[in-house]
């Protein structure tokens, strides 16, 4: 996952790779918190709904961090729709 991450927000140093470990875990539960199954938010995630989620997750908190507001703030409503979307699909929730 970390890859994909690094991949998507354009990080080509290991640089921040703690730090973005930290992120992907921060991901997987505040996708949990949102109702989408726990099942389905596991480090080995092949499924692209799931990827892209993460990777808008920390795309929102790195730039929080270490870029722009504007990206941040890009990235952060991307990613709540994308959650949003997520805890309202049957395949993605425990109801």
């Amino acid at each position: 996952m970390l890859d994909k991450v690094k991949l998507a927000l354009l990080i080509s140093t290991e640089d921040f790779d703690d730090e973005l470990e930290d992120l992907i875990g921060a991901a997987f539960i505040d996708l949990n918190i949102g109702d989408v199954d726990p099942d389905v938010t596991v480090i080995e995630t092949t499924d692209p709904a799931i990827i892209r989620a993460v990777c808008s997750y920390c795309g929102y908190q790195f730039e929080l961090m270490h870029g722009t507001l504007q990206r941040s703030e890009a990235f952060k409503k991307s990613y709540d729709e994308q959650k949003a979307q997520l805890s309202m699909a049957t395949n993605y929730t425990v109801w």
